[in-house]
């Protein structure tokens, strides 16, 4: 009959293979077939001949990283509960983003000339004189175009214009 640790051994690969598979990360798989030969050695001798090898380890592969994500489960931090989180907030980052997203998909369905003064005066910053002159519109048509292109993107968006006015 082969000597136990030498089929453990030639089962290494796939061990490794199984761990991965739980893991996902190479490094994690390796610490969780490091702990699974440890346990294997130490009961060896609730192992029985004759019985698959492969299953028994795969076995305690399973067990072991079932604990692993209780114990990590239970020692992790709920993130609605972290007061001091390093660096920026990832959902503010996603939200901003898809905020970012709905907005230019409005932008894009607005007519060219409410799209041009809304981006001159909105986001480019410039007074309704400097946009009236940039386009070479009256002021009044600015102003018009510019109610008509927040009014749009308020009801694109589900949200109330901005009543208030770049000087």
């Amino acid at each position: 009959m082969p000597d136990f640790r030498h089929e453990l051994v030639a089962r290494l690969p796939r061990m490794r293979r199984f761990a991965l598979t739980l893991c996902h990360a190479p490094h994690d798989a390796e610490d969780l077939v490091q702990m699974a030969v440890e346990r294997a050695l130490r009961h060896e001798a609730s192992w029985e001949p004759g019985t698959s090898l492969d299953s028994w380890l795969y076995r305690i592969l399973q067990n072991l990283w079932r604990d692993e994500l209780r114990a990590h489960r239970r020692k992790a931090e709920p993130l609605d509960e972290v007061t001091e989180v390093m660096g920026e907030d990832g959902r503010d980052v996603t939200l901003n983003a898809l905020q970012w997203a709905e907005a230019r998909a409005a932008l894009q369905t607005l007519p060219e000339e409410q799209r041009a003064v809304l981006t001159l005066v909105v986001l480019d910053g410039l007074s309704y004189q400097d946009a009236a002159t940039a386009l070479d519109v009256p002021i009044g048509t600015v102003m018009s175009r510019l109610s008509r292109a927040r009014a749009r993107m308020a009801s694109l968006l589900g949200a109330e214009p901005s009543l208030r006015k770049a000087t």
